[in-house]
């Protein structure tokens, strides 16, 4: 159990900063929604932030999971972080020239030819980010997540504060003679996504600052044999990469590809989704900080004995976790509502589809250490080119005939695909004893309950009533869990004193 503790302990200061990242999406929706007058603007938010993602993948080609792997084997540790971060370092001014040359065709590519600034800031920051993955890494693996949590939670606030100085503040005092510091920095004639993702530059050059201590302790030194065997790890890494960021984030462009209309409307409809894709975002938080914990816990775990037992019961308290969280998202949807403007509402039947497909894909990186602890990781490239099929084919047959709602449907049945395959595969070649009954049934309990409420509240549509409900069920829900897994929470830190009691 001392290992859960630590796992708990690294997913807190992980999740800490985790969240705080991913909670400036959910900052920035009040923010952008109520601010932006446009729909169309915060839909080029959600189009320039889904290619983000999908380049960061490429420029990092899977080097961040394969320098945990490979930091824990002697005859590499002393060359791991240099060889590591030349090796980007070099070819991130490689593929930054080739992007700038051809800024024109991604901008195309993504429906913003008509805002090369936006384009030109996106490079600097897919750039900056990349130098700063593997000195990131070495603050996880060298277990250090205070500081990796603190530069995090410094770099949101830099962001929030200038969203706000550039959104809200700028427009507010334009043309004011005696604010020159707005007259110098504000040109109320530029899209406000230019401003949106000029802020985002900030936050990476500040990162990057921060990070100039472990970036100096970087040596001339480069072991080419370590190099190729992180290349033949790491490429197959870079496919399920981008597979997974086309399944994340790129259903925004495939929206705004197929959705039929102009290109405000289509700008429209994905700033729609993109709002309310941030509703479900609570449990995308609590499955990215268990995810940045648990990576490099499972790969010291396999230097123990017999870790399959201990990878099965960090499955278990995740799924408990992931079923509450579900419920805590879609029983009190009339409160998280409001962090959007109320036009947008349109989309929120997308919300607890979302939720769910985000539960199978957080099952999905619990699971998927099998196939990066025996080397397979073109397994996990070849399940996660399935799941991108099934993103893409889904899209494109039904987005003209439904819209978002068969966006996030495809979000879903990649997801559940990733889930199920890689957990089939996986029994058969590095088996670990999950109790998929009772996964199962927490899972089939908390989905029951939505349903319950909904029917119940669909009766009686009262939000006082509504929410004194969702809390009852919600509470009985953790109680009953607590009852039949008792044993196991009273070995937990914080909580289990409390478990004891009851």
């Amino acid at each position: 159990m001392s290992s859960i503790k630590q796992l708990a302990g690294h997913t807190f200061w992980y999740g800490v900063s985790s969240i705080g990242a991913r909670f400036i999406s959910y900052l920035l929706a009040p923010i952008l929604t109520y601010s932006l007058a446009n729909m169309s603007d915060y839909g080029k938010v959600g189009l320039i932030y889904s290619a983000i993602p999908l380049l960061n993948v490429i420029f990092t080609y899977g080097f961040e999971t394969t320098y945990f792997r490979f930091a824990n084997r002697p005859e590499f540790k002393k060359d791991i972080y240099s060889t590591s971060s030349l090796s980007l370092f070099f070819s991130t001014i490689l593929m930054t020239g080739i992007l700038w040359y051809y800024r024109e065709a991604f901008g195309a590519i993504i429906g913003l030819s008509s805002f090369p600034q936006i384009i030109q800031i996106s490079i600097f920051i897919i750039a900056i980010d990349t130098l700063t993955r593997i000195p990131f890494a070495k603050l996880r693996q060298e277990q250090r997540p205070r500081k990796y949590a603190f530069i995090n939670i410094m770099g949101i606030l830099i962001n929030i504060f200038f969203i706000w100085f550039f959104i809200i503040y700028c427009p507010a005092h334009t043309g004011s003679r005696s604010n020159k510091i707005v007259s110098l920095l504000f040109n109320e004639n530029t899209n406000p996504v230019v401003y949106v993702v000029l802020s985002q530059l900030f936050q990476s050059v500040f990162t990057f600052l921060c990070l100039l201590g472990e970036i100096r302790q970087i040596k001339f030194s480069f072991n080419v044999k370590l190099w190729k065997e992180m290349m033949i790890y790491s490429l197959p890494l870079l496919v399920a990469g981008l597979g997974g960021m086309i399944n994340e984030t790129f259903d925004r462009v495939m929206l705004y590809w197929w959705l039929p209309g102009t290109a405000e409307y289509r700008e429209q409809q994905v700033g729609i989704y993109n709002a309310c894709y941030k509703l479900s975002i609570l449990i995308t938080l609590f499955v990215q900080a268990f995810r940045l914990g648990a990576e490099p816990f499972f790969f010291r775990q396999a230097e123990q004995g017999n870790p399959q037992k201990i990878y099965a019961r960090v499955m278990k308290f995740f799924v408990i976790t992931l079923s509450f969280v579900f419920l805590l998202i879609n029983l009190y949807l009339p409160i998280w509502k409001w962090f959007i403007k109320p036009p947008y509402w349109v989309g929120l039947k997308i919300v607890p589809v979302l939720v769910l497909a985000n539960i199978c894909l957080g099952i999905y990186y619990s699971l998927s250490i099998w196939y990066k602890l025996t080397n397979k990781t073109m397994a996990g490239a070849i399940i996660t080119l399935v799941a991108s099929g099934i993103t893409i084919l889904v899209n494109w047959l039904f987005i003209p005939h439904f819209g978002f709602m068969a966006s996030a449907w495809a979000t879903f049945a990649a997801y559940f695909s990733l889930m199920a395959i890689s957990y089939f595969w996986g029994q058969k070649v590095y088996f670990i004893p999950y109790q998929w009954k009772k996964l199962l049934a927490y899972l089939s309990l908390s989905i029951l309950i939505y349903f319950i409420y909904n029917a119940i509240t669909s009766l009686w549509e009262n939000e006082v009533f509504a929410l004194i409900l969702a809390t009852f069920l919600t509470f009985a829900f953790l109680l009953f869990v607590i009852k039949i897994e008792k044993r196991e929470f009273q070995q937990l830190p914080f909580i289990g004193k409390w478990v004891r009691k009851l």
